[in-house]
């Protein structure tokens, strides 16, 4: 039968038909209360007159062919009941012309059969009546369904069309659920956001779909022909609840677009873009159409596995179970299941249109995606990477059993490997982003696997515990290792400083109070403004700038707040050119004034080193003032040189005014304090002359705050290429002095190692 363009287009929206007809009735109430993408559709949409739920595709012969599928609505998600206006709008509705059944039937749809025991139907024409519950036998009443749960019959009814069958597989979920967890805590510590399994299982199947694209096909009539259709794209289907009228919830489905050419992070984002916009209304009509492949997710309800409906113009529905321990072991206790290694599995089906697809292609096709979801080829490598986690991904490999080493040494000696390798593996590089790894810190290397994660082990007061979970000591270890501080310290031989590092390293550290945050925030700020009004303003003009590096004045400011909480009597500075002006004027103290007059020209009659760059070389006093209110005297010692030149200079100012105030032993009151750029530490000697000095009684100062910049460009070369250590600090190890390494992305770490650098000495 050929169809009238004057009837809607809703029908290419599948089960979301009721949703289109209940939007075109707001719409004609209200146009503003509908999104505007869908006006241009109302403007030529009529609903059928024949008693359904939309019309069918304009200009289509014979066929209804919805887009997507949803499971029938359970008993404790029904589709929503209609509003009294829609109810009003259904009793007034034309009946359309009898067919022997009083109803007009759409091709591929059979009529509702009457319930047993019901009356009989009225006379076609008598819609009045149709609208009112009848009664029936045993006391029961018989109600006419509509919206949702109208279009599901319908659907149901087109699907009896389609012969279908299933392939059931398990799969261990492990994997799954531990490398959900490091990147949902990465996310946590990073940009935020949280992975669902559904995130990750959905990516899984189209990666398999990429391989197998025979299930992505479908069956269809072409010319009373049958014919299979391939399409160019994979548009997978998802099923999203939303609540309804009178607090009803009802199923809307919708599918991602081109899912094949995405990573991981376009699909998560395009993924969490659709259900947000479900969520606010703001759905458009190409996000109900074009279906290939669905997801649907009984698991959330407790189902382990479900067989799905399957509808026209889609080839197969992926379902996915609850998460659960198998049946046999699920009266066992935690920790006896983690002694002898089960995991909880997943079970997956595969329903699929058998004209089109063969069995063993839908069991090959669910293989595929059981060996991604165990990470094979790389699979939550390719993710980790999509979403710049740092680390590398949890591995799946078989349980192994205790051998000649208790594992318990093991975990001992793992803790000892992230204690000294552990920087290793920190994430402390902004400008390059790779997954980092070392042998040494691989569970795998130390005889252990994911299976004993959640075993608990004696670990001999580490973290104030006796016993600890494998999984809740690496927790710890990389918490205070791995992140964006690297610590490194075991090289000093003093076991009582090592003892006093780590419990102050080891330890859980809590995002600073708000208003901590804020004042960081506030120097931040002013070290961006000042370089970026120097650049506005003196366009041209010889300018050693801060650019990149602003979080060293958070740092330096946290420095002299805690000498000055500790009663010193003066904080020493020396510097290079690179960010001089900054620290002038945001630490030092020195006005604008004099500092834009220098740029102007206007210097000092008196200086002797004539013009230039002369503003880099002069010193300055000042006071600091710290958030807690105490005060600290604060001077910048001149560089009239080259770079690391007033590293020595730096010291014997710094000793003279200890020896001038001669407060004895305890009398280290003066704070040196200096900054150095990467490439002049490790390749100027003179500072390993002045490091060879420190500990000397004749010329030792109570400990000098080193802040090495690294802008890893230095001496206009990288690092590989300039010096032959692993770190431009790696020459401070030879007087055991502890060294921190610090992401500069990261300012709440920089200030809480500054202080503890403070503290340490």
């Amino acid at each position: 039968m050929s169809t009238s363009s004057t009837f809607g287009q809703a029908s290419q929206f599948g089960p979301n038909e009721w949703l289109v007809e209940e939007m075109y009735q707001r719409f004609l109430d209200d146009p503003s209360d509908v999104d505007p993408a869908w006006h241009e559709f109302f403007a030529d949409y009529r609903p059928d007159p024949r008693g359904g739920n939309g019309g069918m595709k304009r200009g289509a012969a014979g066929t209804e062919t919805p887009d997507a599928v949803s499971p029938a609505p359970t008993p404790t998600a029904g589709p929503a009941e209609p509003t009294e206006r829609r109810r009003a709008a259904d009793r007034s509705a034309p009946a359309g012309p009898a067919n022997g059944n009083g109803s007009m039937s759409h091709t591929g749809t059979k009529p509702v059969p009457a319930q047993a025991g019901s009356e009989a139907k009225p006379a076609a024409g008598t819609t009045s009546q149709a609208a009112k519950p009848a009664p029936a036998g045993a006391g029961g009443v018989t109600t006419p369904l509509r919206g949702a749960a109208r279009t599901v019959v319908q659907n149901m009814n087109a699907s009896l069309a389609v012969p279908t069958a299933t392939s059931v597989r398990a799969v261990p979920a492990k994997l799954l659920a531990d490398n959900r967890v490091v990147i949902n805590n990465q996310l946590a510590r990073t940009r935020g956001g949280k992975l669902s399994f559904t995130h990750l299982i959905g990516y899984a199947v189209i990666r398999a779909m990429t391989e197998h694209q025979v299930m992505n096909r479908h069956f269809e009539e072409v010319d009373g022909r049958p014919s299979v259709v391939q399409p160019d794209h994979v548009n997978l289907g998802l099923a999203i609840d939303l609540p309804g009228h009178d607090g009803q919830r009802s199923l809307v489905v919708v599918s991602i677009k081109g899912c094949e050419a995405m990573g991981f992070a376009q699909f998560w984002a395009a993924y969490e873009d659709m259900v947000r916009r479900a969520r606010n209304g703001k759905l458009e009509t190409e996000d109900f159409a074009g279906t290939t492949i669905s997801l649907t997710n009984p698991g959330t309800l407790g189902t382990n596995h479900s067989v799905p409906r399957l509808m026209p113009g889609q080839g197969a529905i992926i379902g996915v179970g609850a998460m659960e321990y198998p049946a046999e072991f699920q009266g066992a206790s935690e920790e006896r299941l983690a002694d002898i290694g089960v995991s909880r599995i997943i079970t997956l089906t595969s329903t699929y249109d058998h004209r089109v697809i063969q069995g063993a292609e839908s069991g090959d096709f669910l293989r595929r995606v059981h060996e991604l979801l165990l990470g094979e080829d790389a699979f939550y490598d390719g993710i980790f990477a999509s979403l710049r986690v740092p680390y590398e991904p949890v591995r799946w490999v078989q349980d192994i059993p205790e051998g000649t080493v208790d594992k318990t040494a093991r975990v001992l000696e793992l803790i000892e490997s992230y204690r000294t390798r552990g920087h290793l593996m920190a994430d402390t590089d902004p400008l390059n982003y790779r997954q980092r790894r070392h042998p040494d810190l691989d569970v795998l290397s130390h005889g252990m696997t994911l299976w004993d994660l959640d075993r608990e082990f004696a670990v001999g007061g580490f973290a104030g515990r006796a016993h600890l979970k494998l999984r809740d000591v690496l927790g710890v270890l990389r918490d205070a290792y791995c992140r964006t501080v690297g610590a490194e310290y075991m090289h000093i031989a003093d076991p009582e400083q090592r003892v006093w590092l780590q419990q102050r390293i080891e330890i859980p550290h809590q995002k600073p109070h708000s208003a901590e945050q804020k004042y960081m925030l506030s120097k931040l700020n002013a070290a961006e403004a000042f370089e970026t009004f120097l650049q506005t303003k003196y366009v041209g003009q010889k300018r050693f700038s801060l650019e990149g590096a602003e979080t060293v004045i958070a740092l330096l400011d946290a420095v002299l707040a805690a000498a000055a909480d500790q009663g010193l009597d003066e904080v020493v500075v020396g510097m290079p050119h690179r960010g001089r002006l900054n620290v002038l004027a945001n630490i030092v103290g020195k006005p604008y004034s004099k500092i834009f007059d220098e740029f102007e020209g206007n210097l000092d009659p008196g200086s002797a080193q004539g013009s230039g760059d002369v503003k880099y070389h002069l010193g300055a006093d000042g006071t600091f003032r710290a958030p807690s209110g105490s005060e600290v005297a604060v001077s910048l010692t001149a560089n009239p040189s080259h770079l690391e030149a007033v590293d020595p200079v730096l010291e014997g100012i710094v000793r003279a005014k200890q020896d001038v105030l001669n407060k004895g032993e305890a009398g280290f009151t003066v704070l040196p304090l200096l900054l150095h750029g990467d490439a002049a530490f490790a390749g100027q000697g003179v500072v390993a002359e002045t490091l060879n000095f420190s500990q000397l009684r004749g010329y030792r100062t109570g400990g000098t705050v080193h802040v090495v910049v690294n802008n890893q460009v230095g001496f206009t070369t990288s690092p590989s290429a300039s010096r032959s250590s692993l770190y431009c600090t790696d020459i401070a190890r030879m007087i055991a002095a502890p060294i921190f390494h610090v992401n500069g992305d990261d300012p709440e770490a920089c200030v809480r190692v500054a202080r503890l650098a403070v503290d340490f000495r």
